[in-house]
């Protein structure tokens, strides 16, 4: 968890994005009821991020990664993606097993961590309540998405976690849903020649259910970087 000498007010300057101009407002109105969690969250923990979790990673990279959304006690605590709860374990490992991270992860914003040729987008960047946003919630965060990928000039594939991901990967890169169905390691070959691979999220359910094995999820990463070049 962040050193408690980390200040609310000082989270924003540690956890600088990346892709700054892309990103939502710290106190973005779109969605109504990810707006009234956001308040109880800052009333009740006023030392978390609770705000939109920006991007983490390179903004050169090769390997774009679109999540899902903030966790309560992960992102939306600490302000970095998968930082702080269970799924950033198996996350940030299978990352660096590739080649992908530079530092050792340690569950703080500012354990020096970094990643290399990879970044992190979520698809919905405030925490939604069970962790599941609404449809109209997904799309309303949509072109924040849009204007992260559009701001990354190498690359050229992409790897989505999870269903809802999917979905908006999709869109945003110019695809069609019907033919682009979600499966795990499904590849999908956008109409500009870009590539996204499916994936299950690296979620604790998934993980505690058999339903995303580190083997399972490593051979995603493997693909990835052998499509981007990075092997070799």
């Amino acid at each position: 968890m962040c050193r408690p000498w980390i200040s609310a007010y000082l989270l924003p300057m540690i956890l600088e994005s990346p892709l700054e101009p892309t990103e939502p407002p710290r106190d973005c109105p779109l969605c109504p009821r990810l707006v009234a969690l956001r308040e109880e969250c800052r009333v009740e923990h006023p030392d978390w991020w609770n705000a939109p979790v920006p991007a983490f990673g390179d903004p050169l990279a090769r390997i774009g990664i679109i999540g899902l959304a903030p966790g309560k006690q992960g992102a939306n605590r600490t302000g970095r993606p998968f930082t702080g709860d269970d799924s950033g374990l198996l996350f940030f490992e299978t990352l660096a097993k590739f080649g992908l991270t530079e530092g050792v992860y340690d569950a703080r914003v500012d354990d020096g961590l970094v990643l290399k040729d990879a970044i992190i987008i979520n698809s919905v960047r405030c925490l939604p309540p069970q962790n599941k946003p609404v449809p109209d919630e997904v799309h309303r965060c949509r072109p924040f998405l849009a204007q992260g990928v559009a701001a990354l000039p190498n690359a050229r594939v992409f790897v989505a976690l999870g269903q809802i991901a999917h979905q908006s990967a999709v869109k945003v890169l110019g695809g069609r849903l019907p033919k682009a169905r979600f499966a795990h390691l499904a590849e999908h070959r956008m109409p500009d020649g870009r590539m996204l691979i499916d994936s299950y999220h690296c979620s604790r359910y998934n993980q505690n259910t058999g339903r995303l094995t580190a083997e399972m999820f490593e051979a995603v990463f493997a693909r990835a970087v052998e499509l981007a070049g990075l092997t070799g």
